[in-house]
């Protein structure tokens, strides 16, 4: 286990793409840092998993996102966050009210990190003011490994 270790809330779209899914999940694993999501990221999750699995010509695409998500639920049993109703108020300024889920589990879980594709939603005047920020899958991979502890 690493003293260094921070909570970080990954979002739907940095779980979508199986490279990326498969090394932040790695590095999750490794105990690097520890993993939060929510149900619903899950569920939007696993919506992608099966877009792009039919968009791939998977006639079994259904079946085989819902075995990604309940072996990701098994392997990090700990990472749910929920009752992050009573957080959602901290999301107010959010471009994207759809969003608001995401930074509220966050904060419930008091999670460092945003891992998200979609930057634009998460801006830094709002993530700051909750000691929050928000990187791309990319960028979070990137900086744990330029830390030298992988």
């Amino acid at each position: 286990m690493f003293a260094n270790r921070f909570t970080a809330f990954i979002d739907a779209c940095s779980l979508a793409s199986a490279l990326k899914r498969n090394l932040l999940l790695s590095l999750a694993e490794a105990e690097f840092f520890r993993l939060r999501w929510s149900s619903r990221v899950l569920d939007e999750t696993e919506a992608a998993i099966e877009e792009i699995l039919r968009g791939k010509g998977l006639d079994d695409a259904t079946a085989r996102a819902e075995r990604a998500r309940a072996s990701m639920e098994a392997a990090f049993e700990d990472a749910m966050v929920t009752d992050f109703d009573n957080f959602l108020s901290v999301a107010a300024g959010l471009p994207d009210p759809g969003d608001h889920h995401v930074v509220a589990a966050a904060a419930k879980t008091q999670a460092a990190m945003i891992v998200t594709e979609n930057l634009k939603d998460f801006p830094a005047t709002v993530l700051s003011d909750l000691n929050m920020e928000a990187k791309t899958a990319d960028a979070f991979i990137a900086e744990i490994v330029s830390r030298g502890v992988v």
